[in-house]
């Protein structure tokens, strides 16, 4: 079920992707979450309060070295917060989504489903 609000959000944006209300356009796409992996990440933290690094690893089949990078490029850009502990003499890496990843997320979201919309409209 869509928010209120969303069908003439999404409008906005799609008028915005035709170049009808200052040209924001398909290339707009935030690239950082865009990227295959770190859109899983960033998705998976959005329905999660939090996902350890092996929980991450095993939801996005990839591998330790890939999302290693991808978390980091999330962390540096403040979009997830990451929190080091030790269970007995295990390290455990637990990741969280940020207010300012879940706003990117929802961004990125409205962007995207403006593109279906104005691309399906034709």
């Amino acid at each position: 079920m869509a928010k209120p609000g969303a069908a003439r959000k999404s409008e906005v944006v799609a008028q915005r992707l035709r170049g009808e209300r200052g040209g924001l356009r398909a290339a707009d796409l935030d690239r950082l979450i865009h990227e295959r992996v770190r859109l899983g990440i960033v998705s998976a933290l959005a329905v999660n309060d939090a996902l350890t690094f092996n929980e991450l690893k095993a939801l996005l089949r990839t591998s330790d070295g890939n999302l290693s990078v991808h978390a980091r490029k999330l962390e540096k850009a403040q979009y997830i917060t990451c929190t080091k502990s030790f269970e007995g003499r295990i390290p455990k890496t637990q990741y969280r989504l940020s207010p300012a990843g879940r706003q990117a997320l929802e961004r990125y979201l409205d962007h995207m489903e403006a593109l279906i919309h104005a691309t399906r409209q034709g």
